[in-house]
């Protein structure tokens, strides 16, 4: 008896503590081309968590890990909206596809949370209408300070009545009291850069008790700096100046350094900051300054040995190592990840059997609207003059195989290549290797003939870089033609033809030099 009862123990312990998230709803009016997406609001990397379909219907459903209990970010046809999850909710979401998530209905274990969350933003939109901020901000400090101070309890007694009526949780709770805090933080800190300049007082420098005042609203560093991204810009604000000296002082007579190696180098000078906060603030600046598309092979290798030696926390780490893959692609040079594959009768695929020859790996999905339109007939003009020279992998993407089947029946049909698909769609094994989400469709990336990665990942036929790294890997060149002139065929390559696909939400700017 001893024996089960213990077993018991640890099923629910396992159970009680699981970060998984199940999400399910309806939003009516929808498209069947749209996806949702889940996004940690406090996170560095902002990749989607999930990005899961809707039916013909507007029913949707699906699970991720939550890395934390906190902010999500929902998105769906370009609109974004908050979201508080803790692992192991059960959550039912319904809206209107024209006003989805800007409004939306909770039902199940988040219900309370996004409730109080809901409620309080509207206290705030109602509250800030009322107060005259710009009349605070062009005042003498005193009645500023007194201002925040006013507008500080206002906020937090609307924040106590609505916790008494809906019963957040603690965390959530925590959050909102901090979140507070840091909003006054950075009033403060525009106040304090901007005085000077707008009364004509430049020599203006801010009291002791406007710094007590800031003393007191910092009084939980670590745990805002962790959930609530405007305070690594309110710390990053208050540090560029320092931060822009330190750069002039230390970058004479260097070459081709990065901001983030620049910034990696000041913050082994503060000695005042936590590790924790160096972290977040390293991969704040990391994720605007220098990680993008266009990041050249050495700076990535550059961002990859500060990951590595300057960053601490493990989940940072790999968010970022993450980001950069998304972002960049893999390291030109490495071997190309083999990963689980199936044909449309459900034989394996290796990626291997094209060794001896280079080849393009074409990441698509039936739900973007402008494969059809926009990528596959470039794609033929592409596949028909390297053809003799090198193989083409299309890679299908979709949430279920019988998608698959249809799509490439329909969308790749006569266009010489192997059709092959990732089981889970966007959670594939191959996706997760190659870096694919749902904004990074389509997707292009060559291997050269001895199975190594050849260029970092596109998502425009017509880029001249990629047609270049084709012409290299094949012996042929294709047409030249004017700068920003149509190409005709015999190869088509025109990048306004082409989808742009939007990038992962960027942090606000860092400091530069």
């Amino acid at each position: 008896m001893k024996k089960y009862l213990l077993l018991f123990i640890i099923t629910f312990f396992v159970m009680s503590c699981s970060k998984k998230v199940e999400v399910k709803g309806k939003i009516t009016g929808s498209s069947s081309l749209e996806r949702i997406e889940f996004v940690e609001a406090s996170g560095v990397g902002t990749l989607p968590l999930i990005n899961i379909g809707l039916d013909k219907d507007g029913n949707f459903s699906g699970s991720f890990e939550a890395p934390k209990d906190g902010m999500y970010v929902i998105n769906y046809a370009g609109r974004q909206n908050l979201i508080y999850l803790e692992g192991g909710q059960k959550v039912n979401i319904s809206g209107n596809g024209a006003t989805f998530p800007n409004e939306y209905i909770i039902t199940g274990d988040a219900k309370k949370n996004n409730d109080f969350l809901t409620a309080s933003m509207k206290f705030l939109a109602d509250y800030g209408s009322k107060v005259n901020l710009a009349g605070l901000m062009g005042g003498d400090e005193a009645a500023f300070l007194k201002g925040m101070h006013k507008v500080e309890a206002d906020i937090n007694k609307n924040v106590d009545d609505l916790a008494k009526k809906n019963n957040p949780s603690k965390g959530l709770l925590e959050w909102k009291k901090n979140d507070i805090k840091v909003t006054i933080l950075n009033l403060l800190a525009n106040y304090e850069m901007s005085h000077g300049p707008m009364s004509g007082n430049p020599s203006y420098k801010a009291s002791k008790a406007f710094k007590d005042y800031e003393t007191q609203l910092e009084t939980d560093k670590e745990a805002m700096v962790k959930s609530i991204p405007l305070y690594r810009q309110y710390l990053l604000v208050k540090m560029t100046p320092d931060f822009q000296k330190y750069a002039e002082a230390n970058s004479k007579g260097k070459t081709g350094i990065t901001t983030s190696e620049m910034f990696a180098q000041y913050l082994k000078t503060k000695k005042d900051l936590s590790q924790t906060a160096k972290d977040y603030l390293l991969a704040f600046v990391m994720a605007q300054a220098d990680i993008h598309p266009t990041t050249t092979p050495a700076n990535i290798d550059k961002i990859k040995k500060i990951i590595d030696s300057d960053i601490k926390d493990a989940t940072i780490k790999s968010d970022l190592l993450k980001m950069q893959v998304a972002i960049t692609g893999l390291k030109i040079g490495d071997a190309a990840p083999e990963a689980a594959l199936a044909k449309q009768d459900g034989k394996a695929y290796n990626l291997s059997e094209n060794k001896g020859k280079p080849y393009m790996l074409f990441f698509y999905a039936s739900w973007n609207p402008y494969i059809s339109e926009a990528t596959v007939p470039v794609l033929k003009e592409v596949v028909n003059f390297y053809k003799s020279k090198m193989n083409f992998v299309f890679v299908n993407v979709d949430d279920t195989k019988d998608q698959f089947i249809k799509t490439s029946n329909s969308l790749l049909k006569g266009i010489q290549g192997v059709n092959v698909y990732g089981e889970g769609g966007l959670n594939s094994d191959i996706a997760k290797k190659y870096g694919v989400y749902g904004f990074k469709l389509p997707c292009f990336v060559i291997v050269d003939k001895d199975g190594k990665i050849a260029s970092r990942s596109f998502v425009n036929l017509g880029e001249q870089e990629l047609v270049t790294i084709l012409d290299k890997q094949t012996g042929l060149a294709a047409p030249k033609v004017e700068p920003n002139a149509q190409m005709q065929p015999q190869l088509q390559l025109d990048p306004s033809a082409m989808q742009q696909a939007p990038q992962p939400a960027n942090p606000q700017p860092a400091p530069t030099k």
